[in-house]
Parts: structure tokens; C-alpha cells; sequence
């Protein structure tokens, strides 16, 4: 299968009376393409989730395969490949203070040696109202300019697999739709599989599926 595909996934903080189940025998597929969007309330398990998926966290049981190859077996220079198909938007911004906000959203082809893309960094800035602070630094934005910036940086490879980490959640309901209309136009350039958390339904019905989690656990009404 294209795309992502779980295994009885299993995620453990802590250990004792103290241990969390943040993630509990989770089997589920994402097919390349699709947008998905996991909603769920605070502690719901859904951010460990995607760090889970996208590799920032160790499982602690279980299997994730990305085009049907087992995370677990791939060589560090195909782990180093999918990185680069891999794009993540952080609920903290983690940008680079020294650079500045078109610094910041050009960043990852700097990384991974590849030409940048000008044109479509334009209509990034344009799209998410960045445009006239392109050459401030992230110490002389606003909280939400920081998000629109790291949003951008997300989008500028145009990835294969874009994992959202409540990407609106510090934007006003105009750019949260601008956002969402880019994560469209990111669709039709490179058509890639998108999973967004957030615990917005009004966010989470622009996607073409709506997972729902609790406890660690998708739930179904």
C-alpha cells in the first residue's frame, strides 16, 4: 500500500503507578493522497500519535510501515531518505532566530541541498499575509506571525507525508481557511498523504476523513 500503516501501536510515559497509556493498540492505515484529520481532546493520545508516525517517537510495541516497509528495518540511509519526503508543522514554532521569516521557510532546502523554489516561497508568504514581514526575525513577530512562518517552512518542499500539529490553533478563523486553502493547493502540486490533529471539529471536517481518538484510541460514533 502507498502511504502509512500501523500495527497495534503502543506508546508508554512513565513506568509504575505513574506510567500513561498515551497510545494503546492502535491499527490503522493512511493511504497516500487523502487528508486525514484525528480529533480529540487534550491528553487524547493524538500528538503522541504523530510524533509516533513521523517518527520523533519510539514505539514502544507495535509496527509502523511506510509504503508497506517496516519502519524497524529500514537502513539509516533510507531513514535519512524519508526524512526528506517528511514535513512537520509544531505546535511551537522552533524557528531559527537568526534568520529571517523567508530565511526560515526556504531553511529546508538549504538542508537538504536542494534549489529553492522562489516562486513558490512567494506565494507562500502571500497566501498565509506574510509578505511585508518576510525580512523581520522571529523575535519581532507576533505569536501567530511565528505560526504562519513555520506553516510556510512546512510547506516549501512540498512533501510527500505533511503531519500537522494543531497548525491553527494560534490563527484567527480567516488565516486558519487561508491555511487550510494552502494545504489544498500543497495537495494538487505533489498530492501528498496529509494527517492533521487538532481539536477543532470545524477544522477537522475540511479533511476528506475525520478520525476520532480517545484514551489512546480511535473511537467511531
Amino acid at each position: 500500500m502507498k502511504g502509512i500503516r500501523c500495527e497495534n501501536l503502543h506508546k508508554i510515559y512513565g513506568k509504575g503507578d505513574g506510567a500513561t497509556h498515551a497510545v494503546r493498540g492502535v491499527n490503522v492505515s493512511f493511504e497516500q493522497g487523502t487528508f486525514y484529520s484525528i480529533i480529540g481532546e487534550s491528553g487524547s493520545g493524538k500528538s503522541t500519535l504523530l510524533y509516533l508516525l513521523s517518527g520523533l517517537l519510539k514505539l514502544d510495541q507495535g509496527e509502523i510501515f511506510y509504503d508497506d516497509v517496516p519502519l524497524s528495518v529500514m537502513k539509516e540511509e533510507e531513514k535519512i531518505h524519508l526524512k526528506r519526503r517528511i514535513s512537520l508543522i509544531f505546535q511551537d514554532y522552533q524557528l531559527l532566530p537568526e534568520l529571517t521569516v523567508r530565511e526560515n521557510i526556504l531553511l529546508p532546502c538549504l538542508l537538504h541541498e536542494e534549489q529553492a523554489d522562489q516562486a513558490w516561497c512567494d506565494v507562500i508568504l502571500d497566501r498565509l499575509q506574510i509578505r511585508e514581514i518576510e525580512n523581520k526575525y522571529p523575535d519581532q513577530l507576533s505569536g501567530g506571525q511565528q505560526q504562519r512562518t513555520a506553516i510556510g517552512r512546512a510547506f516549501m518542499t512540498k512533501p510527500e507525508y505533511l503531519f500537522c500539529d494543531e497548525p491553527t490553533g494560534n490563527l484567527d478563523r480567516k488565516t486558519s481557511e487561508s491555511v487550510l486553502q494552502l494545504l489544498m493547493e500543497v495537495r494538487d502540486l505533489c498530492d501528498p498523504l496529509i494527517i492533521l490533529v487538532t481539536h477543532d471539529l470545524d477544522i477537522a471536517r475540511s479533511a476528506d476523513i475525520v478520525l476520532h481518538i480517545e484514551d489512546g484510541m480511535f473511537i467511531q460514533d
